[in-house]
């Protein structure tokens, strides 16, 4: 579990790093990077949960 919680950790500091940044010039290209960047991050957490879930339904 620790594992997933280090690379959900990893995900958070590209995703602040790269607004701080912002490489791509483009608005809407930014907008886009950063929206599909933003649903990876829920993406990763719900299936956080679902591990979570599952662990503690075997108990």
């Amino acid at each position: 579990m620790k594992k997933q919680l280090y690379l959900y950790a990893g995900l958070i500091i590209l995703f602040i790093a790269y607004n701080f940044y912002k490489p791509i010039k483009d608005e809407r290209i930014d907008a886009a990077v950063n929206i599909l960047f933003a649903s990876a991050l829920f993406l990763y957490i719900a299936y956080i949960a679902y591990l979570v879930l599952k662990k503690m339904g075997k108990k």
